[in-house]
């Protein structure tokens, strides 16, 4: 509000030494109509014949109001969090989605709060969401699932420029909860459920290819030592036979694997 440097006037101040006056009269029953208490946490905006007094607001304590020419109005000057509803917004993708929200904000100035908008409470909160619906519209669908912390500072910033003039301090912006279409849900399930089996597909594919270099590997070893061979078919029956209550038997008798073993070095 504008700084007035012009005062009440003099029929103001002869209204006022009157409210004076009545109130030495009338002493001291009149005194507990005149103080008022102003919580710790509350500040009161006194207006004297319509008028601010003093221009600022008074409390915490106690208070000193005139009759018939001074009004006052206290302020909660503690944090206020209200939730806002479920906005319905189109991304920048062409998406509809729900998306809802909290916002904790305090009156950090009671005579703007009070001279500059008629009710700082209903505004704010209609204000958040016309910022959310703002804000969101210009993001895509993956923005705004995967960038929720940016996208709440960029909401705070806004809202918090748009309330300075009225006295407001956001101090903090949350969004809740983002709901898209059902049939929007399940392409994404089916999308991630693709990637992850394409995913699957590589690793395999690179174990696959690790796994026959070793062989390569293992059979170069195996071909430079003949005994190699019969040992490794001795670890394979002793390995199976610990794995499986069975008894195997293979009709194939080891000189016949070591005469393998000769003609693979002879050769």
């Amino acid at each position: 509000i504008a700084d007035r440097q012009e005062g009440i006037g003099v029929c103001g101040w002869i209204l006022v030494s009157l409210s004076f006056f009545l109130v030495l009269i009338s002493f001291p029953i009149s005194i507990w109509a005149c103080i008022k208490v102003v919580r710790e946490y509350e500040r009161a905006v006194v207006f004297r014949l319509g008028r601010i007094l003093s221009k600022k607001a008074k409390g915490p304590g106690m208070i000193l109001v005139l009759p018939c020419t001074d009004t006052f109005i206290k302020v909660d000057l503690r944090t206020i969090t209200c939730k806002i509803p479920p906005q319905e917004i189109l991304t920048r993708d062409a998406v509809t989605a729900h998306v809802d929200g909290v916002v904790n904000y305090r009156i950090h100035s009671a005579v703007s709060a009070v001279a500059n908008v008629t009710d700082v409470h209903s505004a704010t909160l209609l204000l958040a969401q016309t910022t959310l619906r703002n804000v969101l519209g210009t993001q895509s669908l993956a923005q705004l699932l995967a960038g929720r912390e940016e996208i709440a500072r960029s909401v705070q910033a806004t809202l918090d420029s748009a309330t300075e003039q009225w006295g407001v301090k956001v101090a903090r912006v949350e969004i809740k909860d983002i709901r898209i279409p059902m049939a929007m849900q399940r392409a994404m399930a089916a999308e991630a459920e693709a990637a992850q089996e394409k995913k699957a597909k590589v690793v395999a594919a690179e174990g696959e290819r690790n796994a026959s270099k070793a062989l390569q590997q293992a059979s170069m070893v195996l071909a430079e030592s003949p005994a190699g061979l019969p040992l490794r078919y001795l670890q394979t029956l002793a390995a199976v036979a610990a794995q499986n209550n069975s008894t195997i038997v293979f009709p194939l008798p080891i000189n016949m694997l070591g005469n393998l073993g000769q003609k693979r070095t002879g050769g």
